[in-house]
């Protein structure tokens, strides 16, 4: 997976983005709930690699101190713009999770729903997700099945030099969900 393709996963988004939330809402919220059953959040300073439209922030906003959330499509951060007026503490901004715009070791908590599978390198994002998050910080990444035998996703997180916390391989849920230790 090139650039090109990373363009088309963003223009993938850009098109659905109208029906994203109808599309994935109760799926994501699953994977939400497994993710915060392992964390805190509770004055933290949060970021969201692939926020889509903001289904995440409603969970996290009225807890942490400072939401972040970030997003390849320009139209499903305008639909997470939307999300973001009802609390004071979120900012959103276009970004590419293999180049993010922070400083090193800045955040006490980051979660990537769906998006290792849309990476061309998805050990890559892994390492930059561990480049901002704090010494001893949280990083939940998700890992959709059907893109990701599960020992395959396993040597992704075993690639990270993250050390895996809790791990979650529900029916339920499409995805793995896996907690990692900064």
């Amino acid at each position: 997976m090139t650039w090109k393709d990373k363009r088309k996963v963003m223009q993938r988004y850009d098109v659905t983005a109208e029906m994203y939330d109808e599309r994935y809402a109760d799926e994501q919220k699953g994977k939400f709930r497994k993710a915060l059953e392992n964390v805190s959040i509770d004055g933290a300073s949060v970021l969201d690699v692939g926020c889509g439209s903001g289904l995440f922030f409603n969970k996290v906003a009225a807890r942490a101190d400072m939401v972040v959330g970030v997003d390849v499509s320009r139209k499903l951060l305008l639909k997470a713009k939307e999300q973001t007026s009802a609390f004071g503490n979120i900012s959103i901004l276009q970004a590419d999770a293999d180049h993010l715009p922070f400083k090193d070791r800045f955040f006490d908590a980051v979660f990537a729903f769906t998006v290792l599978q849309n990476m061309p390198k998805p050990s890559k994002t892994l390492r930059e997700l561990k480049r901002i998050v704090k010494f001893g910080g949280r990083v939940v990444v998700t890992g959709l099945k059907k893109a990701f035998p599960l020992n395959q996703f396993m040597d992704v997180l075993e690639n990270s030099g993250l050390k895996l916390a809790a791990f979650v391989d529900e029916e339920a849920v499409n995805c793995y969900v896996a907690v990692l230790v900064g």
